[in-house]
C-alpha cells in the first residue's frame, strides 16, 4: 500500500509545478486553471456565514470532516481568488484536523505570488489559511 502524501510533499509538488513557469502571467494562468478544476460548490452553500470576511472578492468556504479527514469546498466570484483558494484546498483537503492545525503554510510565500498581488489580495491568502485552520479547530473540538 502506498504511503499517504504529506502536507509538505503536496506543497513541494505545487511549488515545483509553479517553477515550470518563468513568466508571472503563465503562473497566474496556471493558478486560475487550478481554480477552474475545483469541485463545484453548491450555490445553496454560498451563504453569508461561509463568506471569508475581509477578502476583496467574495470567497466561500465550507469545512467538513469525513472519515476523520478534512474536506474543503470553496468558490469565489473572482477567477484569481478561486485559484488561490484552490492551492489551499489541494494541500489541506484529505488531511486530519490536527495535521491542518500543525501545517506550516508558509509555502504560499515561496510561490512568489504574493509579491505580484495587490495588498488586499495578498492579505486574502492569510485570511483563507486562517479560515481553513478555524474549520479544522472546530472539527477537533467537535470530536473531543
Amino acid at each position: 500500500m502506498e504511503r499517504p502524501v504529506t502536507i509538505s510533499e503536496k506543497q513541494q509538488e505545487l511549488l515545483e509545478e509553479l517553477e515550470l513557469f518563468q513568466d508571472w502571467t503563465e503562473r497566474y494562468e496556471y493558478v486560475i486553471g487550478l481554480g477552474k478544476k475545483l469541485a463545484p460548490m453548491d450555490p445553496a452553500l454560498q451563504t453569508e456565514d461561509r463568506l471569508i470576511k475581509g477578502c476583496q472578492s467574495q470567497v466561500w468556504l465550507e469545512s467538513e470532516v469525513e472519515d476523520g479527514k478534512m474536506n474543503y469546498l470553496a468558490d469565489s466570484d473572482s477567477v484569481i481568488t478561486k485559484g488561490m483558494i484552490a492551492l489551499f484546498v489541494r494541500v489541506l483537503s484529505g488531511e486530519t484536523p490536527e495535521d491542518v492545525l500543525r501545517a506550516d503554510l508558509s509555502f504560499i510565500e515561496k510561490t512568489g505570488l504574493k509579491e505580484h498581488l495587490a495588498p488586499t489580495r495578498a492579505n486574502a491568502l492569510n485570511l483563507m489559511a486562517a479560515e481553513m485552520r478555524k474549520g479544522a479547530l472546530e472539527a477537533t473540538q467537535a470530536s473531543s
